[in-house]
């Protein structure tokens, strides 16, 4: 039978489970996809814990999962534009895509290029689409300077990227181990820590235009201390600081389209963005991949395959 990942309450890694499930059917407007990959993302573990529950509850039992690449399995009624064999990247707004199957609306796919593998497929959407939201809201431009905080994680890996096809120049905080990776994709990097706001005022001649946030944890309080404009701050975690200092909280749901998937899609085929792969985990492995995530030092995203 197909497997799916559910949880039945809040709770850490060991509330999921992967259960047998019957096989979705398509209705109208929808697709059925049998998932290759399926990325998982630091806010499906906050969402699980119910540290969410007032903006995201769960209902129980729940599924998980909004990234998935695959091949199409059925087509439902009212559909067109997508054939059985199609190779497709797309995402679900159910929490269903941790799953053998999962049901698609149509509107939600878009082809998968040939250039691009299955596990940056299946995890490019919620990182993807936050970062170019990021981005997209606060309008870096040529000469000026941006700094990412979290810069070689899910998001920050391909905020930094999409930062520079703008033509700023972009300071990355991030681990000493990251660096040689930032510096290969023309990011400044800077090690977070003690001291870091004096590194960055030596880095950046103290000036700073644009300060994006992918970690939380007082970022949003740097970036004021550093001169940036509350307009030209996005943290896409930290939203009781963005609440309180009425910062930018363009995230996914900023950019969730099939068509900024597809232009995303296209700048991996062309080489002109990297997502980067920390680690690949089959699907009975979960939980695994749930510990390794809330660990919060992966470089890049971290795949279930089913």
């Amino acid at each position: 039978m197909p497997q799916a990942v559910r949880y039945s309450e809040y709770g850490g890694v060991d509330v999921l489970r992967v259960v047998d499930v019957t096989r979705p059917v398509p209705a109208s407007g929808q697709v059925l996809v049998a998932v290759r990959a399926a990325g998982i993302n630091p806010g499906e573990a906050g969402i699980r814990e119910g540290r969410f529950a007032e903006r995201w509850p769960s209902t129980f039992p729940s599924g998980q999962g909004s990234d998935l690449a695959g091949v199409v399995a059925e087509v439902g009624p009212e559909v067109s534009g997508v054939a059985v064999g199609d190779e497709v990247i797309g995402f679900v707004d159910s929490r269903s895509s941790q799953a053998g199957y999962a049901i698609v609306e149509a509107g939600s796919l878009t082809p998968k290029p040939s250039g691009v593998s299955w596990e940056v497929a299946g995890s490019l959407f919620v990182a993807g689409t936050t970062a170019y939201a990021s981005v997209a809201a606060t309008c870096p431009r040529e000469g000026e300077t941006v700094v990412v905080s979290g810069a070689a994680g899910g998001v920050g890996s391909l905020t930094v990227q999409l930062a520079k096809l703008t033509g700023a120049t972009v300071i990355g905080i991030a681990s000493e181990a990251n660096h040689e990776w930032l510096r290969e994709h023309g990011v400044v990097p800077v090690a977070y820590g003690e001291g870091l706001e004096e590194r960055l005022r030596e880095t950046t001649g103290g000036k700073v235009d644009v300060f994006l946030d992918t970690y939380g944890d007082g970022y949003v309080e740097l970036a004021l201390r550093l001169g940036v404009y509350t307009g030209r701050i996005n943290t896409v975690i930290d939203f009781a600081a963005a609440e309180k200092y009425r910062v930018q909280v363009a995230g996914n749901a900023a950019a969730s389209s099939a068509e900024v998937l597809r232009d995303l899609a296209a700048l991996v085929d062309k080489d002109l963005l990297e997502v980067p792969i920390a680690a690949v985990y089959p699907l009975a492995r979960v939980q695994d991949a749930y510990r390794e995530l809330e660990r919060r030092h992966t470089r890049g995203k971290i795949v279930l395959t089913p």
